[in-house]
């Protein structure tokens, strides 16, 4: 009699184990989206990471835009093993230009005069930090720039830094840098209302590399000619005295892109479409759009070329010798109009 008995605690001691190992695998089996990036769990379970979008859409038939930047990326880390002898450790000061979206899982190094306003205008739009605006370009420009509406990532513990670079998607926009450069100076120094450069960086300028200044260049410091500007930039003391601004100062300097393994390299060169595939891959497309830009105002490789028709091959080589690894890194070749 006691054997059907035993019979029936054997099979449901069988049924009991058989049960806690499906709740263990449901458990366990989550979908990677939901360990991803920043998210709430209230905003989809399907929800997949800009980086798993990136490096998912790898695996499958690549558009034309995503073989672009696998190059680019690529060729980074390729110019990053052959001219970079020494790899250290990145410290807070290295990450105060690289912009966090936690919501969206982005982390966005900025790059002055790379469409940085835009760029940081998109992110307020994201972020909420641009408050009832969905429109960036209802965002004042000089309100993107106010230190506290983003988030940087030196802000952040190590570890919640870590977590970041491993799991955000990583992007920097990057421009030739000579264009930049030379769209540094119009912007701060031939604009009459840019007065704090004229006074903080101007009036230096020429009391160094100017024989004879009236003192009233010397006071206003608005009248900086670019041959006197390149001379400031080769100059070897200025370095010594404080680091560059950040609007002359090179990508490699800002962004460190040998030390973090961007996801995306965006150019100014392509930046309409290379923003846009920013933001399919953020999931936002339908939430915010990159702002055009005026292409009347912007400076052009030939507008580069007249600027460097006044200076010298000594100073050009020195000049290239200054930017020669973002040129390296970033793919830019030499511009033709350099004499030396």
């Amino acid at each position: 009699m006691r054997k059907p008995k035993v019979n029936r605690m054997v099979l449901a001691m069988c049924l009991g184990c058989f049960i806690m190992v499906i709740f263990y695998f449901q458990s366990n089996l989550k979908p990677a989206s939901a360990q991803g990036s920043g998210r709430s769990s209230g905003q989809g379970k399907s929800w997949r990471s800009p980086l798993q979008m990136l490096y998912d859409s790898d695996q499958l038939e690549q558009s034309t835009v995503q073989v672009t930047h696998q190059g680019r990326r690529e060729l980074l880390e390729d110019a990053c093993r052959s001219y970079t002898r020494k790899r250290r450790v990145l410290i807070p000061e290295d990450l105060k230009h690289v912009i966090v979206d936690d919501q969206h899982g982005l982390l966005y190094c900025y790059v002055p005069k790379v469409a940085c306003t835009n760029w940081k205008r998109v992110l307020m739009v994201l972020t909420g930090a641009a408050g009832p605006h969905r429109d960036p370009l209802a965002i004042p420009a000089n309100e993107a720039h106010v230190p506290g509406n983003l988030r940087t990532l030196s802000e952040y513990s190590t570890s919640q830094i870590n977590q970041r670079l491993r799991s955000y998607l990583k992007f920097v926009f990057v421009r030739e840098p000579f264009e930049r450069l030379v769209s540094a100076y119009r912007n701060k120094f031939t604009r009459s209302y840019n007065t704090a450069f004229h006074k903080r960086y101007g009036t230096k300028i020429i009391r160094r590399h100017r024989p004879n200044p009236q003192a009233e260049a010397l006071e206003r410091g608005d009248d900086v000619s670019f041959e006197e500007f390149v001379y400031y930039l080769v100059d070897p003391a200025t370095q010594r005295e404080e680091p560059f601004n950040e609007h002359w100062e090179r990508v490699h300097s800002l962004c460190h892109p040998c030390l973090i393994h961007y996801d995306v390299v965006g150019k100014y060169e392509t930046l309409e479409q290379d923003s846009r595939y920013v933001l399919q891959l953020a999931g936002v497309e339908g939430q915010v759009t990159f702002p055009a830009s005026a292409k009347n105002t912007r400076t052009t490789g030939d507008m580069a070329a007249q600027f460097f028709n006044n200076i010298r091959p000594f100073y050009q080589k020195k000049l290239y010798n200054l930017y020669h690894m973002d040129f390296l890194l970033f793919n830019y070749s030499t511009p033709e109009y350099l004499t030396f």
